[in-house]
């Protein structure tokens, strides 16, 4: 299996105030040293870890321009207020992933060591692969509501 999920960099610590009253209550974002030892209990075996660093900062920062470009709709289903707290979150979460608060972690788990191949030369050819089967062309992406 794959394990993707929002990361703390450092050690675990609480959720933002903000965040956890208005955006996720509830949400806890882990660091990888609580993730490792569930996994570990668990009896799995740990292929691979990836750590994108800047990758989600561009995708807040597509996401809030895309917000921004129809920001009006949103105030017609919402109101002010909702715009004005979804723009200053997609932005404070953009700047939390470009000075390293936050990252995105992969996991490559597995219960038989010789299931997955020794190196990731494999993703690359399955994406040629399945580009080929696509025409050589990438899927229009929607946007939401689309």
């Amino acid at each position: 299996m794959l394990l993707h999920s929002i990361g703390r960099s450092q050690g675990p610590d609480s959720t933002n105030p903000w965040i956890a009253k208005y955006i996720f209550p509830g949400g806890y974002i882990p660091a990888l040293s609580e993730v490792l030892p569930a996994i570990e209990r668990a009896g799995l075996l740990i292929c691979d870890i990836e750590v994108l660093r800047l990758h989600y900062a561009e995708t807040l920062k597509a996401w809030r321009e895309r917000f921004l470009a129809r920001r009006e709709e949103a105030i017609q289903l919402y109101d002010e207020r909702f715009a004005l707290m979804w723009e200053f979150y997609l932005a404070a979460c953009e700047m939390s992933f470009r000075k390293q608060a936050m990252m995105n972690f992969q996991i490559q788990l597995t219960k038989r060591q010789g299931v997955v191949p020794m190196t990731r030369d494999y993703i690359a050819r399955e994406e040629v692969r399945l580009r080929a089967i696509e025409g050589g062309t990438q899927p229009r992406l929607k946007l939401a509501g689309e």
